[in-house]
Formats: structure tokens, C-alpha cells, sequence
């Protein structure tokens, strides 16, 4: 039999995945968005993983998964330099960064320091590269 605490850590857990999925709006998961979670998991083992599609929010055409922000909790994390940190997520994900995916925001935390701030931060808006004057 599980124990509350364990019970409550699963959920929690069950919790923010499917809050985070099929965030661009859609309510569907595609396939880089897919393999992106399934790497970090493999490779990250995290307590926490959200992820964001945020293509929409950018001048790509609809239904597009090229902008990601990403919060990684992973025992991992321990003693490692934010600089160290990414490094692991971008070796999880070089195929994806090598081709599909345009842009990745990445949260990777420890454990207590999720604890601390457990949220997704929020990306400002696409000023759209040239496009937009930034007055």
C-alpha cells in the first residue's frame, strides 16, 4: 500500500502534467511536443516536468511547435550550475533543437527550489523578430 505522503507527491505530479499538456490552445499534443516530454523524462527522471507550446503566441503558421518553455525538477539538478543544467536538457533534446524547435525557455530546478516557487514563469509577448518596432 502506498503511503499518503507518496499518494499525494504521484498526484501532485499527475497533476501538472496534465495541466500542461496541449497548451498551445489546441487541447492536442503533437509529435515534437510528444518527444520532447518523453526525452526529458528518459533522460531527467524529474519530479515535475511542465511544458508549454507556445508557438502560438508567435508569427508561425497554426498548429506549429517551434516556441517551448519547459520546467524541468530533477534530483539531477543537485549541485550542478544553471549553465550545467541546461546543458543536460539541450543533450536530451539536440534533435529537436538541431531542427523543429525554434525557441526553448528551460526552468530546471532542484527539488526545493521548485518548493520554494512552484510555477511556470510566463514568457513576454513575440514582438515578431524586425517585424515590430520595440517602442
Amino acid at each position: 500500500m502506498l503511503s499518503g505522503q507518496l499518494v499525494l507527491r504521484l498526484f501532485s505530479m499527475a497533476s501538472r502534467i496534465c495541466m500542461s499538456r496541449g497548451s498551445a490552445g489546441s487541447g492536442v499534443i503533437g509529435p515534437v511536443e510528444a518527444a520532447i516530454r518523453t526525452k526529458l523524462e528518459q533522460a531527467l527522471n524529474p519530479e515535475v516536468l511542465e511544458l508549454r507550446n507556445e508557438s502560438g503566441g508567435h508569427a508561425v503558421p497554426p498548429g506549429s511547435e517551434t516556441h517551448f518553455r519547459v520546467a524541468v525538477v530533477s534530483s539531477r539538478f543537485e549541485g550542478l550550475s544553471p549553465l550545467q543544467r541546461h546543458r543536460l536538457v539541450h543533450a536530451a533534446l539536440s534533435e529537436e533543437l538541431a531542427g523543429p524547435v525554434h525557441a526553448l525557455a528551460i526552468q530546471a530546478r532542484t527539488p526545493a527550489q521548485w518548493k520554494e516557487n512552484p510555477q511556470l514563469d510566463t514568457s513576454p509577448p513575440c514582438l515578431g523578430g524586425s517585424k515590430k518596432s520595440r517602442n
